[in-house]
């Protein structure tokens, strides 16, 4: 009989290969023109780094309509690796159709030096609270409604951190897919964004969702 060889990899040696994949890391950005301006998304192939608005030109400044759709300034698929390729979908898909957006999943993995993701758990290593806030915020408050500061403190488990809350906003590194805008103040103002630089565009992108759902 022909002895059959099976090889085992310890819990150390998995996380080892793990460590590996993830330090091999080249970061590529893409830019997209989207309704809220310029748009500039950073990854690399374990995952999304970031999203920025870069808000370079102010609404008021623009010539002509903004774009009603999201499109694509440098890079494709082949180009962009399949992580972020697959985070530009799902900002495409966003502002063409909010509720489509809703039936993609977010990008299977975050890569951002704070961030790591697995199964669209958000972890956060050295904030154990932030992380708690983004992972309820992205699992648990959907396209077409919102949330209170007190009430997301209250849903992660914390009543009395609201707060603490609009800081881990303020920390959030992927804004639209972690969606940060629909966290509001109890009064039912809108509250601030991109510390009150973009207040006008989290009005646009309530608006946005309300109308899709309405329609």
């Amino acid at each position: 009989m022909e002895a059959a060889w099976i090889f085992c990899t310890s819990p150390q040696g998995a996380k080892e290969m793990r460590e590996q994949k993830e330090s091999r890391c080249t970061p590529k950005t893409v830019s997209l023109l989207s309704p809220l301006g310029k748009i500039q998304v950073s990854g690399c192939e374990n995952g999304v780094h970031t999203i920025q608005i870069l808000m370079d030109v102010a609404p008021a400044e623009r010539s002509g309509e903004p774009p009603q759709s999201c499109c694509m300034v440098n890079g494709g698929p082949a180009e962009t690796g399949p992580e972020l390729w697959r985070c530009v979908e799902w900002l495409r898909a966003y502002f063409d159709e909010p509720r489509s957006a809703g039936s993609l999943p977010p990008p299977p993995a975050f890569h951002h030096p704070a961030l790591r993701a697995g199964d669209q758990m958000v972890t956060l290593k050295a904030d154990t609270f932030t992380s708690r806030v983004l992972h309820v915020l992205l699992r648990d408050v959907k396209i077409g409604e919102t949330v209170s500061y007190k009430r997301l403190a209250e849903m992660a488990g914390n009543p009395g951190a609201a707060r603490a809350v609009g800081g881990a906003m303020r920390r959030n590194p992927i804004p639209l897919i972690i969606p940060c805008h629909r966290v509001i103040s109890s009064s039912g103002q809108s509250g601030p964004y991109m510390g009150g630089r973009g207040d006008h565009l989290k009005q646009w992108l309530l608006a946005h969702e309300r109308r899709r759902e309405d329609g």
